[in-house]
């Protein structure tokens, strides 16, 4: 039996990511950690406390903290590149050595001024400190290591999600497009040519083939102008579209296919029902930085198939990723309307 050879080429390292130490949760998890151990040890004495001593602890572990994280801080981008978990060592290997020597110049200061804050000799301190920062180092390197790995898995979960959702097209919209397109050939070759274009821009979009970050307000605005185009076709006076969008800053970023599946809701759940069709109404302002959207649509009596929940949680997942605790989706019923409400915060929001 023939054995292939193994396929050659350069191997792929993981990384762990490093934490960004020059953010300010990074920052006050190290002072936090650095001003409980002070207080812990300086309450564990058997002696009268001393307030003076307390304070220069204080204050010694405050300046050791800050000379770590912008060493960490600086350091970041080369010890990045080292492979699997080096990164973290490095910052461990780094906060030794920084506290190795400001300690002992600590010491060789207290001796040369004579100010007698230390007691311990220059050993003695030097190795207590080391030991103790090499223990909470560590601990707290392996917090971070774990938070991150969470924020990795949390961030792969929903890009999963984000594809899910953006490769699924519902058969039934597919199915009436191309009835619609077969329609038109005879009688407006010219409409149906439109129908296609529009069409080709809902899958484009809809199976990923644009970019993956972040697309703006106005390119959301014109794929829903190119659904309800090809809808516009199909219902004909059955549906009826009110706009007031016009305050609305266009170069919002907004993630991809976050507003069309609330309009395809609205069309699905609140026209498609009633015989004599109805009116969905999109209305749109700017709120500080942000922005606040309503999309209504008749309710009829008997509710479609499937609710008009369909494909809301998949929003407010996206929309509480992308846009944290500040924004909020409010859907439900309203008189005779069905009310959805996005406030989706700006950068400064």
């Amino acid at each position: 039996m023939r054995v292939l050879p193994a396929a050659r080429g350069p191997r792929r390292t993981e990384r762990s990511p490093l934490p960004d130490f020059c953010r300010l949760p990074e920052l006050f998890a190290l002072f936090m950690v650095g001003a409980l151990t002070t207080t812990v040890m300086w309450l564990a004495r058997d002696s009268t406390h001393d307030w003076p001593a307390y304070s220069v602890s204080m204050l010694f572990v405050t300046w050791l903290i800050l000379v770590i994280a912008v060493s960490a801080c600086k350091l970041r981008p080369w010890l990045q590149r080292l492979p699997a978990h080096l990164p973290y060592v490095g910052v461990w290997l780094l906060i030794v050595l920084v506290v190795t020597v400001t300690s002992v110049l600590a010491r060789w200061f207290d001796l040369a001024l004579q100010m007698q804050l230390i007691n311990t000799g220059m050993l003695g301190f030097v190795r207590d400190n080391v030991i103790i920062a090499a223990l909470l180092g560590a601990a707290m390197l392996r917090y971070f290591y774990v938070l991150t790995q969470w924020q990795m898995r949390l961030a792969a979960v929903t890009g999963a999600q984000l594809e899910a959702l953006q490769a699924r097209i519902r058969p039934h919209f597919l199915f009436n497009s191309m009835n619609t397109v077969a329609a038109l050939i005879r009688v407006d070759p010219a409409a149906a040519e439109r129908t296609v274009e529009d069409l080709s821009e809902l899958f484009r979009a809809a199976l990923g083939q644009h970019d993956t970050g972040d697309g703006t307000l106005a390119e959301e605005l014109a794929l829903i102008e190119r659904y309800l185009a090809i809808e516009q076709l199909r219902l004909g006076e059955r549906l009826r579209v009110r706009r007031d969008l016009q305050t609305l800053p266009t170069d919002f970023p907004l993630p991809r296919l976050l507003l069309q599946p609330l309009v395809e809701n609205a069309v699905r759940h609140g026209i498609q029902p009633l015989r004599a069709g109805g009116e969905i109404i999109l209305r749109g302002d700017r709120v500080g930085s942000g922005i606040r959207i309503e999309i209504t649509n008749p309710l009829p009596a008997t509710p479609a198939r499937g609710g008009n929940g369909h494909g809301l949680d998949n929003v407010r997942q996206r929309i509480a990723y992308r846009y944290g605790p500040k924004a909020s989706v409010d859907a439900g019923p309203q008189d005779d309307l069905f009310v959805v409400r996005l406030h989706l915060p700006g950068a400064n929001g």
